[in-house]
């Protein structure tokens, strides 16, 4: 047997491997596209439903965000523990449940706790990612398998939100505006992802010895609780509540504490020493700069789609051309989604994590001169899309990378959270923003044309930071181990 004859074996039960798990997988994540398309059609229904005003919609997003940054880091780590698929399963029985109980709750406080335990679908990435990179690992392709598959993983995530979106108002409307049948669909979908997973899904090999640092991820869990409480309380009340300050300076605090003490922990939570890696804390930094613009200029964007040209600025769009326009976004996510996954063999993994951070950078910052016009948006949104289509996928791939053994679901996981804190705090300072900007007429509601200069310029900013601190990557980063040419000349020697 010669070396390359070893080495094509190997890359081919590789591929094998990914090939096998992916399929399932972009079914689990194609249920998690719609879970998060499929009500926001129907949420003007849900207000009415449940009795409540327009703008409490807004807590239903704050709860579930919260909980989800809260919960995703532990289940990673149990994942780690006792196994990735054993976890995914909890986590999708858990969300299973939360939906079906959205379909029958009837008042504000179910339904919106409801809402909030469903966010634990929000763990089904990082653990699948970790599934795949654990299982690759052994044939030495772990990375490059990895980077492969988060690519069609996420295509598979945004095309189930665009279906979601798309069939909600449709089966609404079948079922002559049946409220509750029209919410048993999404219910159901996960119910059927849970018997996917239960028999389509190999379990990894976790690490035995190992320990739950219930300690660190108590004081995680307050100190995230206190800075997400913060702003959100930025985000409602403005810079002049000072509770807002006292509770993010506890936050800050209770960080700096959580810090300290996994420097002591043998087992911690988070292992702080490996986020101090070069080839780790650049990547979680990016997920939070990513967080900005794809989290958190969301509602700016709709806003300002929505706004009277009138004004001079603004685009006087109806529901139905906002919503073309959020979809154009979804299919530059799913193309760049695509392109990092066919190019990710060929290029460094690092230049393309640079080149996406970079063109979301750009995408924004032509808004600046360029917002008049409707192809002009949709140009820069699509731009700054190709970037965060493959950030989301790159980046739990590159933190599974950088993680050494038995801590890949934990690290792939760290980077939905920092992405969520991102977006959290562009959220409340985009609120804040927009807000100050108000037109001074009683009747204009519309924000003014300098709040939405600042949003695009926050969201460019954060573009170009994260393609600089990606600099700091050590250039052989995110590469595959040698087994497979420690392998394929084990063969050649055997024959010698």
């Amino acid at each position: 047997m010669t070396r390359t004859d070893a080495r094509g074996r190997l890359r081919s039960s590789a591929l094998g491997i990914t090939a096998s798990l992916i399929g399932w997988f972009v079914l689990v994540e194609i249920t998690s596209g719609i879970l998060q398309g499929y009500y926001v059609p129907l949420f003007s229904d849900i207000v009415e439903h449940l009795g409540v005003h327009d703008s409490d919609v807004n807590w239903f997003e704050a709860a579930q965000l919260l909980l989800s940054a809260l919960v995703v880091p532990v289940l990673a780590k149990l994942g780690d523990m006792y196994g990735h698929k054993r976890i995914l399963l909890v986590a999708t029985v858990l969300t299973a449940g939360a939906t079906w109980w959205i379909v029958f709750a009837d008042g504000f406080w179910g339904f919106l706790i409801a809402w909030a335990l469903q966010g634990f679908y929000v763990v089904w990435l990082p653990l699948e990612i970790a599934l795949i990179f654990e299982r690759g690992r052994r044939q030495g392709r772990g990375v490059s398998a990895t980077r492969r598959a988060a690519g069609l993983l996420v295509v598979g995530l945004q095309a189930g939100a665009i279906v979601g979106a798309l069939a909600a108002g449709r089966i609404f409307a079948a079922t002559a505006e049946n409220l509750t049948v029209t919410l048993m669909i999404p219910a159901i979908a996960v119910t059927l992802i849970g018997f996917v997973i239960w028999f389509g899904v190999p379990e990894s090999e976790p690490l035995p010895g190992r320990r739950l640092d219930a300690g660190g991820f108590v004081i995680l869990a307050v100190a995230l609780l206190l800075v997400t409480s913060a702003l959100t309380f930025l985000r409602l009340n403005g810079p002049g509540f000072v509770w807002t300050w006292a509770l993010l300076a506890a936050g800050l605090a209770a960080f700096v504490w959580f810090v300290r003490f996994e420097l002591r922990q043998e087992d911690p939570a988070i292992d702080i020493r490996v986020l101090r890696r070069p080839e780790m804390w650049p990547v979680q930094a990016t997920a939070a700069l990513v967080g900005i613009s794809l989290l958190g200029a969301q509602g700016p964007l709709s806003t300002y789609a929505g706004t009277d040209s009138s004004l001079g600025y603004g685009l006087g769009l109806d529901a139905t051309g906002r919503s073309n326009v959020i979809g154009v976004y979804l299919v530059s996510l799913i193309v760049g989604a695509v392109v990092f996954s066919l190019t990710s063999r060929r290029a460094s993994p690092r230049l393309i994590l640079i080149g996406a951070s970079l063109l979301v950078g750009i995408g924004y910052l032509l808004f600046l001169p360029f917002h008049l016009e409707l192809w002009q948006v949709l140009l820069n949104l699509s731009i700054a899309g190709l970037g965060s289509g493959a950030l989301v996928a790159a980046l739990p791939a590159a933190a599974a990378a950088a993680a050494p053994r038995g801590q890949t679901g934990v690290a792939s996981a760290l980077t939905n959270t920092t992405k969520t804190i991102g977006g959290t705090f562009a959220s409340a300072v985009f609120g804040v923003v927009l807000a100050a900007g108000l037109g001074a007429v009683a009747s204009q509601t519309a924000a003014s044309l300098g709040g939405y200069l600042a949003v695009w310029t926050i969201c460019a900013v954060g573009g170009f930071v994260a393609a600089a601190v990606l600099f700091a990557v050590p250039k052989v980063a995110f590469a595959d181990t040698d087994t497979a040419e420690a392998a394929a000349a084990a063969g050649e020697s055997q024959i010698i």
